[in-house]
């Protein structure tokens, strides 16, 4: 048998806590010594810990776990617990280093303003485009709702595309409208250029993308996570120049690596004249 202690250590637990499991009755020495109060364990007792340790990591109370337990949970079910438990987890882990992007795309906004040369923007017409597109909706315009729908947009797209035996006649291109249902949903497109000619089935459609007589542009170089400061700092070259938008930005995916870092996105914004 062991002593508490050396089963706290070979459990990697702390004594006082093995006092507490035992104190609620979740785990019981198999002797106490009347006259001293010192806890003995048995090796088989290890098991036990390991399913209270788990369970109490996937966020259950310990009178469930007592509870649970008591019910003989079995090794495949517990299993397949911790396996939720993991999803969990990563898909929370995930959605923090979204965030922690998104408030470090936002400090970059700040620390960056008015810093952006003017004459990296330009104005420009955009010629009518035939598109096929997929479409989807976002919950609004931040990055971090637009990133998810349209990514996966593309690349449905260039499965289709490819199994038709489409090839683009230009470079990928999103953009995006307000959404029928309102409330900030966006509807956000994603398309390639196209030959009159190409029909690509039942899911992708085909659609003419009509010009823009005048379109504020400028190159935003890495991932679209980062794109407010160069947003932005469009929408101040607009407002500071006698300009007003006239719609959302077109992006146009000028270079797409799989090292996000190296993307190059054309942003378009419509604009017409104050005054």
């Amino acid at each position: 048998m062991f002593s508490i202690g050396e089963f706290a250590k070979h459990g990697r637990v702390s004594v006082r806590m093995l006092r507490h499991y035992d104190a609620i009755g979740l785990l019981r020495p198999v002797h106490t010594d009347p006259a001293s109060g010192y806890r003995h364990y048995e090796a088989g007792q290890l098991a036990r810990l390991n399913r209270v340790i788990a369970l109490k990591d996937l966020g259950f109370t310990l009178q469930q776990v007592k509870a649970l337990l008591d019910d003989d949970i079995g090794t495949e079910e517990l299993r397949g617990m911790l396996r939720l438990r993991r999803m969990e987890l990563e898909s929370a882990v995930a959605e923090a280093a979204a965030r922690l992007a998104q408030v470090e795309a936002r400090l970059r906004t700040i620390e960056n303003e008015g810093r952006m040369p003017t004459e990296d923007i330009v104005i420009k017409s955009l010629p009518p485009l035939r598109l096929a597109e997929l479409t989807a909706t976002a919950a609004s315009f931040e990055p971090g709702e637009i990133g998810p729908a349209v990514g996966p947009l593309f690349g449905r797209l260039c499965v289709l595309l490819d199994a038709a035996g489409v090839t683009p006649t230009g470079p990928g291109l999103a953009y995006y409208e307000d959404a029928p249902e309102g409330g900030g949903a966006i509807t956000v497109h994603a398309g390639f250029p196209v030959g009159a000619q190409v029909s690509a089935g039942e899911e992708v459609r085909i659609v003419q993308l009509p010009g823009v007589e005048r379109a504020a542009t400028v190159v935003h170089r890495g991932p679209m996570d980062d794109v407010v400061p160069t947003a932005q700092a469009l929408g101040r070259w607009i407002d500071a120049n006698g300009y007003r938008s006239a719609g959302y930005p077109r992006e146009v995916s000028l270079h797409c690596p799989d090292d996000r870092a190296q993307w190059v996105t054309e942003l378009q914004e419509p604009i017409v004249q104050t005054g």
